[in-house]
């Protein structure tokens, strides 16, 4: 076969077929008119050659992979020579992998060293339980109303300390879900129009209120409090941290939760789907009460604790 149909064949580049070819990996024969010819062997070393280096292991290193081949042997990882090439290029890409994360370790300190000296210089809010003033207040459209009665889904779930939980099994007793769309972060634009959003402003507030009163809700009956968005589990670990929770947060990306209890959500620039505001109150795997709306949201675990107290376990 000539070059291109080697190039349709294998999915090569002209440059690419060559460059091996320079390597000494793949030696077509001439013809009389001196046009190169291919044949299945050299189209076996091209595929074999761009599988390697998809996954990082450079044409320079393919020689002991082509020569397994030659040998005979169906795959070009079945001689030893081979897995030595594996072992060099693991150590490489740890080595990469291990100076990448030390800079994005040391990018993310900056980053954040920079946004919260910029923060504090622009905002007289640096108190996590206040509100700008002028939300709008979101209206009642009864789309908790089914919730009452419902059992959790069977779900597994990874919450923000790396760990999983059991949706449909939290513990005995009672436990606090307070769901929420996302929490912003030093660095982090919030998406735009996010306070004309009714009920979107007010995550970090709502989280504080949540700490603040954690014992007292514990003393009430609630044996657990967690929070839960579609965030990532590393992404609520940092406002964990940051914030200095008390409790761990649930993570659900692909808001399964809401899929399967057809909870309320609502798109933002950037986010096709996100959380409602919506707190459960469970007991021993089932919703005994549901908030929504939730306003403001800097007092609503005050609200819960309320409740709590009214309605004794």
């Amino acid at each position: 076969m000539r070059i291109g149909e080697l190039v349709a064949l294998t999915g090569a580049s002209v440059k690419a077929i060559r460059y091996y070819e320079q390597l000494g990996l793949i030696a077509p024969a001439r013809k009389d008119n001196g046009y190169r010819s291919f044949d299945d062997h050299d189209a076996r070393a091209v595929s074999e050659i761009r599988e390697l280096a998809s996954l990082g292991v450079s044409p320079q290193q393919a020689a002991p992979f082509l020569e397994c081949l030659g040998l005979g042997h169906d795959r070009g990882d079945d001689c030893v020579s081979s897995l030595s090439v594996y072992r060099d290029t693991i150590a490489n890409l740890d080595r990469m992998i291990g100076s990448l994360s030390e800079r994005r370790i040391e990018l993310q300190r900056r980053l954040n060293e920079s946004a919260e000296r910029t923060f504090t210089q622009r905002s007289n809010m640096t108190d996590f339980t206040l509100l700008p003033e002028g939300l709008p207040v979101p209206d009642d459209d009864g789309a908790a109303g089914h919730l009452p009665g419902m059992h959790l889904p069977n779900l597994v779930l990874p919450t923000s300390d790396g760990r999983r939980v059991s949706f449909d099994a939290l513990g005995p007793g009672r436990t606090v879900v307070y769901l929420y769309p996302l929490t912003g972060k030093p660095g982090v634009d919030l998406p735009e129009g996010w306070d004309a959003i009714p009920g979107a402003r007010g995550c970090s507030t709502e989280a504080c209120d949540f700490s603040n009163h954690f014992d007292q809700l514990r003393q009430a009956g609630a044996q657990r409090v967690y929070g839960m968005s579609s965030q990532s589990p590393e992404y609520q670990d940092e406002v964990v941290q940051r914030l200095q929770l008390p409790f761990t947060m649930i993570s659900d990306e692909s808001l399964a939760v809401a899929d399967a209890l057809k909870l309320p959500t609502f798109a933002a620039p950037g986010h096709e789907r996100l959380y409602s505001r919506l707190t459960l109150i469970v007991r021993d795997g089932e919703i005994e009460h549901a908030f929504y709306p939730i306003f403001p949201p800097n007092t609503h675990a005050q609200q819960v604790l309320a409740w709590l107290e009214q309605h004794p376990a």
